[in-house]
């Protein structure tokens, strides 16, 4: 099991802003090697409650909420990782387990006993999605250029062309039907760091007038359902 706990801040900006921060954090920190020329792809389903419980929670902006997602980052028979994430104050506490392509479409398919052979914390999950009924509510995809620096855990992230489906969980089918959601020329920056946030990199991406943002991506994937935008 991975067990990560850090910060997390998010803006907004427009296609031009995001090509000039992209310059600036290449020059700060390291690129991560999936990026190549236009970014790598990031596919997840989110389960929820059948009332949404998860979504209402992000929606009402509660201190302590939580998100189980099974995510991947390429097609094949590409390990997922079943992650639950929950905000606890100021701080994002993520674990995560490595799934095989055949665990993550049993569990799709609601079957959580194979999350038994993953030690306590996978039991856990198993219990708390049998009890709330938890079921696939959105699958979303979209790609990222990442930078990173082992220094406080510090990891910073440009998010474009948010799609999304609510009928259609086949997480491992390229040819999934997917809605654009938002504006085109959004882009999500996501600062992420543990402890406190190095100056080289807040001065690189502190910019007069981005806009801070909380809405999850879930959250706007769900456009048709009860979250939305």
């Amino acid at each position: 099991m991975l067990d990560v706990s850090r910060r997390e801040i998010k803006y907004e900006v427009g296609l031009c802003l995001a090509a000039v921060l992209r310059q600036r954090l290449a020059a700060v920190l390291a690129e991560d090697p999936h990026n190549g020329g236009s970014g790598y792809l990031v596919r997840s389903v989110y389960f929820d409650t059948p009332d949404a419980l998860d979504d209402y929670q992000k929606l009402e902006g509660l201190d302590n909420r939580k998100k189980l997602r099974l995510r991947i980052y390429g097609f094949g028979d590409a390990p997922a990782k079943l992650e639950l994430k929950q905000k606890q104050g100021a701080f994002q506490r993520k674990r995560s387990l490595s799934l095989s392509r055949r665990q993550a479409e049993q569990l799709l398919a609601g079957n959580q006993s194979c999350l038994n052979d993953f030690g306590e914390f996978g039991q856990a999950l198993a219990r708390r999605m049998a009890l709330g009924a938890y079921r696939p509510g959105c699958l979303v995809e979209y790609d990222r250029i990442a930078f990173f620096s082992p220094t406080n855990d510090t990891r910073v992230t440009l998010d474009c062309r948010l799609r999304a489906s609510e009928s259609c969980f086949r997480l491992y089918d390229p040819a999934v039907p997917l809605t654009p959601v938002g504006s085109p020329a959004a882009v999500t920056l996501e600062v992420k760091y543990n402890r406190f946030l190095l100056s080289f990199v807040k001065d690189a991406v502190s910019v007069e007038g981005m806009l801070n943002v909380s809405a999850s991506k879930y959250c706007r994937g769900r456009q048709f359902g009860i979250g939305g935008e």
